[in-house]
């Protein structure tokens, strides 16, 4: 991997080879983004290992919205077994209970199934009742790889600040910044700290297309920059 890590959607094999080429580090592999992205089919993640050599941390979420009932959670944790024996390096999920505070009965349910891998607590962080709580409670769970967050729901240019503050209190490392993010806001979170870079609409005209090698040249061009 080069200096920052360069995270891209993927939808399928199409998405994926694209993305290798424009020279992203992993892929998040979704299905349906019309609901903010769910768990794809296994024969999916099947499909871009055969052809795409890019480790897939793979979306664990049954519907929209974060919660999750006791019957979701064996369904995802079902869903978590076929999709590590077809190739998935890693898992997306996270959960708020019905009072918008992170579920953590819920997401560590979900950490054990899927251990050892690694795993990356979704923009469910950023959605909770109260924001800085939810990073408390989300930041020393084991085995967490990252946390996709812009600091804000509204998305990363509302949430600067906020992700700033975490940097500046030693939590750069965990950061994946996604949400809205735009070519002006990587300099500035270059400067916090920040290493881990989130995109998907930024590399395609539209959710309708499959991903553009180009963009994703040049937002590696962005993040890679000193």
């Amino acid at each position: 991997m080069t200096g920052s890590l360069l995270e891209v959607i993927a939808l399928d094999v199409r998405d994926a080879v694209a993305a290798e080429q424009g020279g992203a580090d992993r892929l998040e592999v979704v299905a349906d983004m019309a609901a903010d992205g769910l768990t794809p089919a296994p024969e999916t993640v099947a499909a871009i290992a055969a052809e795409c050599a890019l480790p897939q941390m793979v979306m664990l979420r049954s519907e929209a919205g974060f919660t999750a009932d006791a019957d979701a959670l064996e369904r995802l944790r079902n869903d978590a077994k076929a999709l590590a024996q077809a190739g998935a390096a890693g898992f997306v999920f996270g959960f708020l209970d019905a009072d918008g505070a992170v579920d953590l009965a819920a997401t560590e349910a979900m950490i054990h199934a899927v251990s050892p891998l690694p795993w990356t607590f979704h923009r469910a962080v950023d959605y909770a009742a109260d924001t800085s709580a939810s990073w408390r409670a989300v930041r020393l769970l084991p085995n967490l790889a990252t946390v996709l967050t812009s600091g804000d729901p509204a998305g990363v240019g509302d949430g600067l600040r906020t992700l700033k503050s975490r940097c500046e209190a030693g939590d750069a490392g965990l950061i994946l910044a996604g949400g809205g993010l735009k070519p002006p806001h990587v300099r500035a979170l270059l400067d916090y700290g920040v290493r881990a870079f989130h995109v998907g609409s930024a590399v395609r005209p539209s959710w309708r297309d499959s991903v553009d090698p180009s963009l994703v040249a040049r937002w590696r061009g962005l993040v890679d920059r000193d």
